[in-house]
């Protein structure tokens, strides 16, 4: 398996999509399940793996709340794009570049620097 020597800028950004990814999860699991109010409702018997939960009364998301969202969106966009562009990928051959950008994640979840020297 080939190996890659990420650029320092391109490791920060990926853990920091990593981080941002993290805090908008948790940050959604805390919020009511529908950003606009809605009344409580139940899905109708069998319509969903033979399922029918109700949800209780939603008081919608604050406006702070969908502020707070949306920087969140914001910021993982920009830094999604800021790797996905980032010059490094060019250095990698087409063919290479899926592998690489798997590896990239994978790099930072091992947390033991392989995958960051050169091939």
């Amino acid at each position: 398996m080939t190996t890659y020597d990420y650029p320092d800028a391109l490791l920060k950004a990926q853990q920091a999509l990593k981080e941002v990814r993290a805090s908008l999860n948790a940050l959604v699991k805390t919020l009511p399940y529908s950003v606009e109010p809605m009344d409580a409702w139940e899905r109708p018997d069998g319509y969903w793996l033979g399922t029918s939960p109700s949800y209780p009364d939603s008081p919608g998301w604050s406006e702070q709340e969908q502020k707070e969202v949306a920087a969140l969106r914001e910021r993982e966009r920009e830094l999604a794009s800021a790797i996905v562009t980032h010059p490094f990928w060019s250095e990698v051959a087409g063919p290479g570049r899926p592998d690489a950008r798997s590896q990239l994640k994978h790099t930072l979840e091992r947390g033991d620097g392989e995958g960051q020297e050169a091939a």
